[in-house]
């Protein structure tokens, strides 16, 4: 049946997107195959981004938090030899004007610690054994994952705190009374464990003692090796410039003051570095989806020539046969990439919450990844769909 030569054949938007949607529904298998390619470039590309926005978020309320606080450690001179903060710099630097909270630890060398005796004295796992004050969380905005923090019962007893990182090492999650681990020919009981202290990392591997203990266990002197100090906002910088001549006035240059907020801006600098290439790497797996499509979309067209040929003996125009096409391409590709937002978000989701930072899902770039797979779409529909449109009505029913 042949179109009257007097009426015009016509192709409405809404009966253009049905017909597309049916000439991939018939071929369900292959569509969701092919979509998927599109899918996998569009989550990876959304799971990239939105894990970084998720830690960024995170490192910048870090930045916004610790900017005004600083490090005070132990430096060196030109033989390479530690030069010691003397024992009163904690308390000169208290007494500066602009500071708010100010704490020491000091590293107890030679003191090594075990899960337990039948454990070989060489196997430490790198914990080292610190006296803190109890004016530690405090100053850095410390949390305990479980148990209590050092009291004046710890100052008698012997009782340690661990860093997150040697818990994990020491294989303890969780505390009990027999929580124990092996200091130096002692076994000390485990009252507390704390969470990550980002501004501190030193402290993640470290087994906290308090500092009357530290005395009576391991004849410490009470000299700092490293001293916390969080200041007024505004006056940071200018505690800064004066804090070797209070901690040292006789060595100032040899004393070292650090900003961990620098540290984690350059790390996250560092980090964007690598999401650039990430994002590089989904953008050719992108295209690499459209060139899959494209070479579906061919097949398509070789395989349904008899379906081409009989709609253009009713009556439909060479350009309403290419729009068929154009339109399943692009919905083809739109689909996959809205599965794949999907899927993206989920996985940022997961991951997000399980390193404890709030999920960040940006809905500019989950309509910017939906947007780039349209136009994906549309290039690799492109041949495909003029293919379609030069087969000739009869030769296309001849070869079905």
């Amino acid at each position: 049946m042949t179109a009257h030569p007097g009426l015009r054949s016509r192709l409405r938007a809404g009966e253009a997107i049905r017909l597309a949607g049916v000439g991939l529904a018939a071929r369900r298998t292959r569509s969701i195959l092919s979509a998927l390619g599109i899918a996998v470039a569009v989550a990876a590309l959304v799971a990239v981004l939105g894990l970084s926005d998720s830690s960024q978020a995170r490192l910048l309320a870090q930045l916004g938090a610790e900017a005004n606080l600083l490090t005070v450690a132990t430096g060196q001179t030109f033989t390479g030899n530690i030069t010691p903060l003397p024992t009163t710099a904690e308390t000169m630097i208290g007494a500066i004007p602009p500071v708010e909270h100010v704490t020491a630890v000091a590293i107890l060398s030679g003191a090594t610690v075990r899960r337990s005796a039948a454990v070989p004295s060489i196997d430490t796992s790198g914990i080292s054994v610190v006296a803190a004050q109890g004016s530690l969380l405090s100053a850095l905005d410390g949390r305990l994952l479980h148990g209590q923090y050092l009291g004046q019962v710890a100052d008698s007893y012997p009782e340690v705190v661990l860093g997150f990182s040697a818990a994990q090492n020491l294989g303890i999650d969780r505390l009990g009374p027999q929580t124990q681990v092996f200091i130096d020919g002692r076994y000390f009981a485990v009252i507390g464990i704390l969470g990550p202290i980002t501004v501190a990392p030193e402290l993640d591997d470290a087994v906290l003692v308090s500092y009357p203990l530290a005395n009576a266990e391991f004849g410490f002197d009470g000299t700092p090796t490293r001293i916390y100090v969080r200041t007024d906002p505004d006056r940071t910088a200018a505690v800064a410039a004066v804090l070797p001549f209070t901690a040292s006035p006789a060595a100032p240059d040899q004393v070292e003051v650090r900003r961990p907020s620098d540290v984690l801006a350059a790390r996250l600098e560092a980090r964007n570095t690598f999401v650039d290439l990430f994002v590089a790497l989904a953008g050719v797996a992108l295209l690499v989806g459209g060139v899959g499509i494209a070479n579906i979309m061919v097949i398509a067209v070789f395989e349904r020539r008899t379906e081409i040929g009989l709609r253009r003996a009713l009556g439909a125009r060479s350009r309403h046969v290419a729009v068929q096409f154009f339109l399943e391409s692009i919905l083809l590709s739109a689909c996959g990439g809205v599965a794949g937002v999907a899927i993206g978000a989920a996985v940022t989701w997961i991951v997000a919450t399980a390193q404890g930072s709030s999920p960040v899902v940006s809905g500019r770039v989950a309509g910017l990844a939906v947007l780039a797979t349209i136009v994906v779409g549309a290039i690799a529909g492109i041949y495909p769909a003029a293919r379609a449109a030069r087969l000739a009505p009869a030769h296309a029913l001849r070869s079905a």
